[in-house]
C-alpha cells in the first residue's frame, strides 16, 4: 500500500504525462515499502500518515527528476568554451529513492547511535547485544 497517490505528487510538484503516472506510481509503491522498513507505522495516527504522505511524494518527484535529466546517471559534467568553463555535479545522478534529513526528523527517525562490544573470548557475544540487534 502506498502512502501518497499520483494526485499527491502532481498537487506537490506539477502534471504528469501518462507515462509518468506509471512510473510514479510504481516510484510511490517502492518509497513506501522503504519507509515502512524505517518507521513503524501506526494507521491510527494522522498526522504520521501527513508526513509518510509528504516524504514519499518528496522522494518520488527526486527520483522522477533525476531520471528526466537529459544527463541521467551523470556524476559530474564540465564543459569549457574558450576562457570559460562550466562543471556541475548532481546531487541525484541515478534517480536513487531517498530520505533527506530533515524528512528524518519529520519522522520522527533519530539518528543511529554508536555500540561497543567487549571482546569476549569464549564467552557468549549475544549476551552483549541489545534487544533491538
Amino acid at each position: 500500500m502506498a502512502y501518497a497517490t499520483c494526485a499527491d505528487v502532481e498537487a506537490r510538484w506539477r502534471t504528469l504525462t501518462a507515462d509518468e503516472q506509471d512510473k510514479a506510481t510504481v516510484l510511490l509503491e517502492d518509497a513506501s515499502v522503504e519507509l515502512s522498513r524505517l518507521v513503524r507505522v501506526d494507521i491510527s495516527d494522522q498526522q504520521q500518515a501527513a508526513a509518510l504522505r509528504i516524504v514519499c511524494c518528496n522522494m518520488v518527484i527526486r527520483s522522477m527528476v533525476a531520471s528526466t535529466s537529459d544527463t541521467y546517471g551523470v556524476g559530474e559534467l564540465q564543459a569549457t568554451m574558450g576562457p570559460f568553463g562550466q562543471t556541475a555535479k548532481f546531487a541525484n545522478p541515478n534517480g536513487d529513492l531517498y530520505v533527506t534529513k530533515q524528512e528524518r526528523k519529520l519522522l520522527g527517525i533519530r539518528g543511529g547511535a554508536g555500540r561497543t562490544l567487549r571482546p569476549s573470548i569464549g564467552g557468549d557475544l549475544r549476551a552483549q547485544l541489545p534487544d533491538a540487534l
